[in-house]
């Protein structure tokens, strides 16, 4: 049985995936959700037209995403899953 990711986890997923405008591993209400979240906190900012939506990641969600990925280095060196 695979482990639930944590809160955390789920936003540098979100993150990631925006920067590289892959898929995420996650229910479309609970990306709904977590992509207003992000957008409202300033990690993401909306870029829409006529046909679509895109999201584009902030300096502030860049930022989000190195310190995360230290904290993800720290964890692992001691042996803790984040």
């Amino acid at each position: 049985m695979s482990a639930r990711r944590s809160k955390l986890r789920i936003i540098a997923d979100i993150l990631r995936v925006v920067e590289s405008e892959g898929e995420a591993n996650i229910s479309r209400a609970r990306l709904t959700k977590y992509l207003g979240e992000l957008e409202s906190k300033g990690f993401l900012e909306r870029i829409a037209d006529e046909r679509e939506v895109k999201f584009r990641v902030t300096r502030k969600g860049q930022e989000f995403l190195r310190e995360f990925r230290r904290i993800e280095q720290l964890t692992e060196a001691f042996g803790i899953e984040l």
